[in-house]
């Protein structure tokens, strides 16, 4: 069993620590966020392990309240002269601020649900685990006459958080990811997965498809541009999709800086998108509390269709006569909340029954270098990459250059017209996330790329 990183206990002394310094100087309002990870890393390229790294932290953040003033100061050092000098610090900083008639009172205890994520093998893991598999993968991608590179990551994270209400929540879990990419002459492919445990993770059957991509996708061809029928693999959907969820905030709705403005409770996609904040869910991983200590209740996003609940942090929940809904961010801060464990419910139909079902279509394994063009219909732009082809009477028939596209994702999620199962999708440009894969219509590409 590997040694704890950070206990319970150890963060309730710390933190009695950061109370009697605060009291010593006349502050009785004190939160204090504890953070402790443990990660490594093996590195491949060229077919060849290359790096093997690894790195410990823990950290303190210290927020003191007083006279509707607040601020927080981080150390990463336990000693009890660092604990003294980041309170007097945040203390220092919150009699600098501008008073916020706004500010509430420290988060008072609530129950939190446990989760539990943390896997002992996952976090026991050493370089020679992580080597074999490794190069159990390489194998496969170097047997098809290709090139291998990647990473494999194992590590344990804790997160706490106490305050002088009484607050006391603490969360550890492990994390295993697995990323390659098999490069052949003129393609390449790609596969990623995550996971709590790492026996979930699979690096042999992830070189298998990424080596297939590259295989597949060899010698590319050209076509013209336009609005094909689509269908995004769920790294395809996390990262284009994803892109939308921090909207989904109260504070964003208030400010008049999220596409929901105006839209919650109207129908704004298709019947069949089902959309939730679920950290409980057994794909997700994560911290079941938020910056406050507020539990994470489960959110319906969107009900066929439908954009129904919002996130909420205390501040937010307050002014809106509610309850908080566990979102909310350390304070302070300017963004207030967001949903961190999306799950998109997904169908029945496979990828290869959506391709079967295809006339003339274009399969897409991943986008990448994604950005907002328009931000009330959500349009974004990017490209494809690492294994996309072209579809002809229900089968794949060629690999395809990439192409760039300009695609609104209020659009793309009323043309969906199938739903895989939804699995743990890891990509690229957005947090990990439970979805399907997506048939969609009429998707907007709009160059071809020279690659």
């Amino acid at each position: 069993m590997p040694a704890e990183i950070l206990s319970h206990k150890e963060a309730s002394d710390l933190f009695g620590a950061v109370q009697q310094v605060a009291k010593s100087i006349g502050v009785s309002d004190v939160e204090a966020l504890f953070g402790a990870h443990r990660a490594a890393l093996t590195r491949f390229a060229n077919n060849t392990i290359h790096q093997n790294v690894a790195e410990q932290d823990r950290w303190i953040s210290v927020r003191v309240a007083i006279d509707h003033r607040t601020a927080r100061a981080t150390t990463n050092s336990f000693y009890p002269d660092s604990i003294r000098r980041a309170v007097e610090h945040a203390l220092a900083l919150a009699r600098s601020a501008a008073p916020n008639p706004e500010l509430l009172p420290m988060n008072e205890p609530s129950v939190v649900s446990e989760t539990k994520r943390f896997d002992p093998a996952t976090a026991a893991a050493n370089p020679e685990h992580r080597g074999r598999a490794v190069a159990e993968a390489i194998r496969v991608v170097e047997g098809a006459g290709q090139t291998a590179a990647g990473i494999y990551s194992t590590g344990q994270s804790v997160e706490a958080i106490f305050n002088s209400r009484g607050v006391a929540a603490w969360h550890a879990e492990t994390m295993a990811q697995f990323s390659i990419t098999a490069m052949a002459g003129d393609s390449s492919g790609w596969a990623k997965a995550s996971a709590v445990s790492h026996s979930a993770v699979d690096p042999v059957a992830l070189a298998r498809a990424a080596s297939d991509k590259a295989r597949l996708s060899r010698d590319p061809q050209e076509v013209a541009p336009g609005r094909y029928t689509v269908i995004l693999e769920p790294a395809a959907v996390l990262d284009l999709v994803g892109q939308i969820f921090g909207d989904f905030s109260a504070t964003a709705v208030n400010d008049s800086r999220s596409f929901l403005t105006d839209r919650l409770g109207k129908k704004l996609f298709g019947d069949n998108i089902h959309i939730s904040d679920d950290v409980a869910h057994h794909l997700q991983a994560g911290v079941p509390f938020d910056g406050e200590g507020v539990p994470r209740r489960k959110l319906t996003l969107v009900d066929a269709g439908v954009p129904r609940e919002l996130a909420y942090a205390r501040s937010s929940a307050h002014r809106a006569g509610l309850e908080p809904t566990g979102h909310g961010f350390p304070l302070p801060n300017e963004v207030g909340e967001a949903p961190l464990n999306i799950v998109i419910s997904g169908g029945s139909t496979t990828v290869n029954q959506m391709i079967a079902s295809t006339d003339r279509g274009i399969l897409v394994t991943r986008l990448w270098y994604i950005r907002e063009v328009e931000p009330y219909e959500k349009i974004m732009t990017g490209m494809t990459r690492d294994g996309t082809f072209l579809i002809e009477n229900g089968r794949i028939t060629r690999g395809l250059r990439n192409f760039r596209f300009n695609q609104g994702v209020v659009e793309l999620l009323n043309n969906v017209e199938a739903l895989s199962p939804s699995v743990r999708a890891s990509g690229e440009e957005a947090f990990d996330m439970v979805v399907p894969a997506m048939k969609v219509r009429n998707f907007n590409f709009t160059e071809v790329t020279r690659f």
